[in-house]
C-alpha cells in the first residue's frame, strides 16, 4: 500500500479500518525520510526507535477501541520545542548536546493524543531568519525545486511536510516562520491567537511574539492539530483560558454571508506579478463561494510593521538569550583561566551570526538612552498597529493578503543582504505584533516562464481573522481549499 503523502483523516480510517496499523505505517515513513533525506536536508534527529515503540503502543490501544484523530499517525516536531529524552538543539552549536527531561505542553498533549513523533526538525538557528539558511548544521531544501530555500525559520517542518516525510508537523512563528515556508512549500500553515496555544516549553526567541502552531498538508488537517494542542496552559502565564471549540465543525464548503476585506498595503512595491494575479484569482473564488469582499480596506500603519518588528523582537532576543553564558548548560567555552572571557567566547562561538547580529540591535535598543527613542516608541506603533486591526475587524469577519511577495528563493540569494532576506516577510509580521490568528493556505503557481520568477514555484493566500477567530479562518480556507484544489498537488523529490 502506497502511503506517502497522506493526510491525518485519511491516514486515520486507514488505521481505524483495520487496513494498516501504526506499526506498518510508521516504517514506511522511516523508509521515506531514508529515501528522501539526502536531497532535503529536513531533519536534525530521526527517532526511529521511539517512534516504533511508540507505533506499537498505538496498535495496542486502537485494538481496545482507544482511538483518535492523532492516535498512530506520525508526526514531526520543531527542534526549538523539548522533548524529553531527545536532543532539541535550535539548529544552534549552543545546543548541539542539550536533551531536556522534560517535554513542551504541546508535544505532551500530541503524545497524550498518541503521536507518533518522527523526529526534530531543521529550523533557522533559534527561529532567526526566513529561508533555513542560518542553521548551525546544515541547509533545508525546498521540495519543489532543490535549489531553492523552503522559507523559515520553520523550513523543516514544512518542507517535511511537503516531502512527503511526515503527515504533519509543527512550527513555531514569531514573524511569519509557519506560514511563510507553509507558503513556500504549497501547505497549510496556521499560526494562532497569542495565548491560543501554550508556549512553554518553547525555546524564547521574541516571548511576546511566538506562538506554536501547525503545518499540514490540508485545512482539516490543520483543525485536528489544533483542537489537540490547543486550550489553558497554567505553567505559561500568557496562556488564553478562552474555551476550545471543535475547530472541525467550522469547515463548510461555502461562504454565505462571510465579509472579507482585502487591505492593500499588502500589495507591496517589489511583489512578483504572479503572486498578485493568483490572490486577486483566489479572491474571485471567495466572492464565487458566497463571501461579500472589499477592496477599500486600509491598515495604513502596516508600512511601519518590519521596522517595530526588528526593534521589538532583537529586544526581546537579547533579553531571552542572555541566559547562554556557558555556565548553566548548553556550550561553553572551556579554553581559558577568565570566567568573563569564558562567558565572551561562548556567546562568540556558540551562537552564529544572524543571532549574534539581532542580539547586538536589541542591546543597543534596550541600551540607555535609546530605549525611548527606539524600543519604546516601536511599542506604541504596535498598540496603534492592533487598534487598525480592531478596526477593521469592525466591519470584516477576515482579511486576505498574500502570504509572501515572493516565490522561494534560490539558496544563497540573500544571505548576503539581510535587509533584502527580512523584506520576506513583509505581509506576515504584522499579524505577530497585533497578536491575531492567521493562516497560509496554497493559492497556485508561478506561471511566468521568467527564469528569475520560477517555474511553477508554489504561492501562499493569507487569511488573518480577529484575536481568537480560528474558525472563521479555518472555514473560508476550507471553503477555497475545496473549490481551487490546489492542494492535492505534490512535490516530486
Amino acid at each position: 500500500m502506497n502511503v506517502d503523502y497522506l493526510t491525518i483523516h485519511e491516514a486515520h480510517e486507514l488505521l481505524r479500518t483495520k487496513q494498516i496499523s501504526s506499526v506498518e505505517l510508521t516504517r514506511s515513513y522511516l523508509e521515506r525520510i531514508q529515501q528522501i533525506e539526502p536531497k532535503v536536508h529536513a531533519f536534525v534527529t530521526i527517532t526511529g526507535d521511539l517512534a516504533l515503540e511508540q507505533a506499537k503502543e498505538s496498535d495496542e490501544r486502537i485494538a481496545k477501541g482507544d482511538i483518535g484523530p492523532l492516535t498512530g499517525v506520525p508526526g514531526l516536531i520543531k527542534d526549538n520545542m523539548c522533548t524529553r529524552g531527545v536532543r532539541t538543539t535550535c539548529s544552534s552549536k549552543m545546543l548541539q548536546n542539550f536533551v531536556p527531561p522534560y517535554d513542551a505542553t504541546v508535544v505532551e498533549r500530541l503524545r497524550a493524543s498518541g503521536m507518533i513523533m518522527l523526529g526534530k526538525s531543521n529550523m533557522d538557528e533559534f527561529a532567526m531568519g526566513s529561508s533555513t539558511e542560518n542553521s548551525a548544521l546544515f541547509v533545508t531544501h525546498n521540495p519543489w525545486d532543490l535549489s531553492r530555500v523552503p522559507g523559515g525559520s520553520s523550513g523543516g517542518s514544512a518542507a517535511a511536510v511537503a516531502a512527503g516525510e511526515t503527515v504533519y508537523a509543527l512550527g513555531s512563528d514569531t514573524g511569519g516562520s509557519i506560514r511563510q515556508p507553509a507558503s513556500f512549500c504549497s501547505i497549510v500553515g496556521l499560526k494562532p491567537t497569542y495565548g491560543r496555544v501554550s508556549r512553554y516549553g518553547l525555546v524564547a526567541f521574541a516571548s511576546s511574539l511566538d506562538q506554536i502552531g501547525p503545518l499540514t498538508r490540508d485545512v482539516t488537517d490543520c483543525a485536528l492539530v489544533m483542537n489537540a494542542i490547543s486550550g489553558y496552559d497554567p505553567r505559561d502565564s500568557t496562556s488564553s483560558p478562552n474555551p476550545v471549540p471543535d475547530f472541525t465543525k467550522c469547515l463548510k464548503p461555502n461562504l454565505e454571508g462571510v465579509r472579507l476585506g482585502v487591505p492593500q498595503e499588502y500589495f507591496v512595491q517589489g511583489m512578483q506579478p504572479e503572486v498578485d494575479n493568483a490572490i486577486r484569482a483566489g479572491v474571485k473564488i471567495l466572492e464565487e463561494l458566497g463571501a461579500t469582499v472589499s477592496w477599500e480596506v486600509s491598515l495604513p500603519h502596516t508600512r511601519y510593521a518590519l521596522a517595530v518588528y526588528y526593534i521589538i523582537a532583537p529586544s526581546e532576543a537579547s533579553a531571552n538569550l542572555a541566559r547562554y553564558d556557558g555556565v548553566k548548560y548548553g556550550y561553553s567555552y572551556a579554553e581559558t583561566d577568565s570566567m568573563w572571557e569564558a562567558m565572551e567566547k561562548t556567546r562568540q562561538h556558540g551562537f552564529g551570526p544572524e543571532v549574534k547580529r539581532r542580539i547586538m540591535l536589541g542591546t543597543y535598543a534596550l541600551s540607555a538612552g535609546y530605549y525611548d527613542a527606539y524600543y519604546l516608541k516601536a511599542q506604541k506603533v504596535r498598540t496603534i498597529i492592533r487598534q487598525e486591526f480592531d478596526n477593521a475587524f469592525k466591519q470584516f469577519d477576515a482579511l486576505i493578503t498574500p502570504t509572501s511577495p515572493t516565490v522561494p528563493f534560490r539558496i544563497g540569494e540573500k544571505t548576503a543582504a539581510p535587509l533584502q532576506m527580512y523584506l520576506s516577510d513583509v505581509c506576515t509580521l504584522p499579524i505577530n505584533i497585533a497578536g491575531v490568528p492567521a493562516i497560509s493556505i496554497p493559492a497556485g503557481f508561478a506561471s511566468s516562464r521568467a527564469e528569475s520568477r520560477g517555474d511553477g514555484l508554489p504561492i501562499g493566500m493569507q487569511i488573518i481573522g480577529k484575536p481568537f477567530g480560528e474558525e472563521t479562518i479555518l472555514q473560508v480556507a476550507y471553503a477555497y481549499e475545496q473549490a481551487a484544489g490546489w492542494w492535492k498537488r505534490r512535490a516530486v523529490v
